[in-house]
C-alpha cells in the first residue's frame, strides 16, 4: 500500500495510506495531485520566485464542495494547510512544504449581473479574469493594478488600485462572501448575516477561512478612461515630487496620480539613451469624461518638462494590464512598504538618494495615491483601518540572478529604515513579506484585538495560519 507523509500543524508529520487518498478523491469534483503527477507543480508555481516550496499533496478545486472536503480533511489530521488562489501573494504563503496545499487556481468563473450592478467571482479569477467580464457590460469595481494579481487575496487585505479615490476600497465594495470555515461549512458572510465574521474578511486576509465566492458593486466605468504615463529625466525629481505633493492634496476623487521611481526600461516612447537611466514616472487614471480629464491633470502636466507624456484615452482593460510587463512571473521579488500621511521634505530626500543607488534594472518604488472615498470609511468599521493614509509607498525589490539577492534585499531594508520616521506606522498586510510576521499588530491597529477575539471564534485550532496570521486570543469570545 502507498503510503504518503505530510507535515502535521504540531510538527513532525502524518502517514496516510492509498485508501485514505482513495476515499477522499472520491468525494471531489476536482482533483488530487502527488509529486511528480500531471498539475502538481503548476499548482505550487507561484508568481514569486523566491518561493519554492513542495508539499506533499494539492487538492485542486472545483466548487465550494471540494474546500469543505478538504478543509474537513486537514483539520480532522491536523494537517499543515496552505491556500492558494491568484498565487500573486509577495510573502509566498499560498505554498506550504511538505502539507497539503488547497489550489483554488481553477475556479475562474465571473459572473456579471448588469441590470443589478453586482458581479459573483471565484476565488481564482485574477484582476483580468474580472474586469474583461465586467467591462463587457461598462462595469468594474475598485481592484489592482496588475491584471494577473488574483481577486481573493487582494481583496481579503483591502485591495486598492486606480479606482480606490473615486469607489473605495475593494471590501468597501463588497456585498457577501461565501465562506468556508475551520469545521469544514460553509456559510454567507454579509452585513446581514455572520456580520461579524464579514468585518473580519474585509481587510483579515486568509485568517478566517476559505471563500468560495465573493459578491462585489458594480459602478459604471469606462469603456475607456484618460490614463497612461507622463515621464521625466530623473535630475529634477525632488523638485517634481514637491510639486506632486501639492497637486496631489487638491487633486479630484476622479483623479488618481501614482508615482514610480526606477530605470527605465526600453519602452517604445522612450528615447534609446534613456534606457537604464533613473527616470520619475507619474501614472495616472481619471475616471469620468476627456475633458473634464484633462483639465484636472493640467497642473501635474505643468511640472517640468517630461521625456514623454503618453496620457490619452484607452480602454479600461488595457490600462489594468499596463504594468503587466514589469511584473511577470519568475523572476525573485521582495517587497517593503509604509503608509503616509503626507510626503515630508526629509523623505522626498530619501526617496531620491536611494533612487541614485538602484540594485537591478528592474527594482522601483511605487507610491500610491490613496484618500479620496477610501479615507471616508471609519477605520473600525472593518478589518482594514488605514483610512487616514494618503499614500502607500511598495519598495519592490526584482532580480534574476542570485548574485543579486543580497544587496537587493539590504537595499530593500535600507529605504525603509530610512522611511520609517516619516510613516504612519501601519502597513498594507498585502505588501508585507514573508519576514515581517512581527508587523501583524501594526497591519489592523486598534482592530487586532477584535480580529483575534474572532479568531478565537472561526479557527480556535489556527487551522488557517499560513497568512500574515492573526492569533486566536486565549479566551473564546462571547457568542
Amino acid at each position: 500500500m502507498t503510503e504518503i507523509r505530510l507535515a502535521s500543524l504540531h510538527g513532525g508529520a502524518i502517514a496516510l495510506g492509498s485508501d485514505t487518498l482513495d476515499t477522499l478523491r472520491q468525494t471531489l469534483r476536482g482533483i488530487v495531485c502527488l509529486p511528480q503527477e500531471a498539475g502538481y507543480d503548476e499548482a505550487r508555481t507561484i508568481w514569486n520566485a523566491m518561493i519554492d516550496r513542495h508539499p506533499s499533496m494539492v487538492v485542486r478545486c472545483r466548487g465550494a464542495a471540494d474546500i469543505m472536503h478538504a478543509v474537513a480533511f486537514a483539520r480532522e489530521r491536523g494537517v499543515l494547510l496552505a491556500v492558494r488562489a491568484g498565487g500573486h501573494n509577495i510573502a509566498g504563503n499560498a505554498v506550504c512544504e511538505g502539507g497539503l496545499l488547497l489550489d483554488l487556481s481553477l475556479m475562474r468563473g465571473v459572473r456579471v449581473d448588469p441590470a443589478r450592478r453586482i458581479a459573483r467571482v471565484e476565488p481564482g479569477a485574477t484582476l483580468g479574469d474580472f474586469d474583461k467580464e465586467a467591462q463587457a457590460f461598462g462595469l468594474a469595481t475598485p481592484l489592482g493594478i496588475n491584471s494577473t494579481t488574483g481577486v481573493a487575496g487582494l481583496t481579503l487585505g483591502g485591495g486598492f488600485g486606480w479606482l480606490s479615490r473615486k469607489f473605495g476600497l475593494a471590501i468597501d465594495n463588497l456585498v457577501s462572501a461565501d465562506v468556508v470555515t475551520a469545521d469544514g461549512k460553509l456559510v454567507r458572510a454579509s452585513a446581514d448575516e455572520n456580520p461579524d465574521l464579514f468585518w473580519a474578511l474585509r481587510g483579515g486576509g486568509g485568517n478566517f477561512g476559505v471563500v468560495s465566492s465573493f459578491e462585489f458593486r458594480l459602478h459604471p466605468v469606462g469603456p475607456t478612461v484618460l490614463s497612461g504615463l507622463i515621464v521625466h529625466p530623473f535630475a529634477r525629481a525632488r523638485e517634481l515630487l514637491a510639486g506632486y505633493r501639492q497637486i496631489a492634496a487638491k487633486a479630484p476623487d476622479e483623479l488618481t496620480q501614482w508615482v514610480v521611481l526606477r530605470k527605465a526600461p526600453p519602452l517604445p516612447f522612450l528615447p534609446a539613451d534613456i534606457h537604464g537611466k533613473e527616470i520619475l514616472v507619474f501614472a495616472v487614471c481619471y475616471v469620468g469624461n476627456e475633458r473634464d480629464g484633462n483639465r484636472a491633470l493640467a497642473a501635474l502636466r505643468g511640472l517640468g518638462t517630461p521625456i514623454a507624456d503618453v496620457v490619452g484615452m484607452q480602454p479600461f482593460t488595457a490600462w489594468q494590464t499596463a504594468f503587466d510587463p514589469l511584473l511577470t512571473p519568475g523572476a525573485y521579488n521582495y517587497w517593503k512598504s509604509h503608509n503616509f500621511v503626507d510626503l515630508g521634505d526629509g523623505l522626498l530626500d530619501v526617496l531620491v538618494n536611494q533612487v541614485a543607488q538602484l540594485p537591478t534594472e528592474e527594482c522601483e518604488i511605487f507610491i500610491g495615491q490613496l484618500g479620496g472615498a477610501a479615507s471616508r470609511v471609519a477605520p473600525d468599521a472593518m478589518a482594514y483601518p488605514h483610512r487616514s493614509a494618503n499614500f502607500a509607498m511598495n519598495v519592490h525589490t526584482r532580480w534574476r540572478q542570485s548574485a543579486d539577492k543580497q544587496r537587493s534585499i539590504d537595499w530593500a531594508r535600507t529605504l525603509f529604515a530610512e522611511t520609517a520616521p516619516y510613516a504612519t506606522g501601519g502597513v498594507y498586510v498585502n505588501f508585507m513579506p514573508e519576514d515581517e510576521t512581527d508587523r501583524v499588530s501594526n497591519a489592523y491597529g486598534g482592530n487586532y484585538v477584535r480580529l483575534t477575539a474572532l479568531k478565537s471564534k472561526y479557527d480556535p485550532g489556527n487551522l488557517f495560519r499560513l497568512n500574515q496570521n492573526v492569533q486566536p486570543s486565549a479566551q473564546r469570545p462571547a457568542a
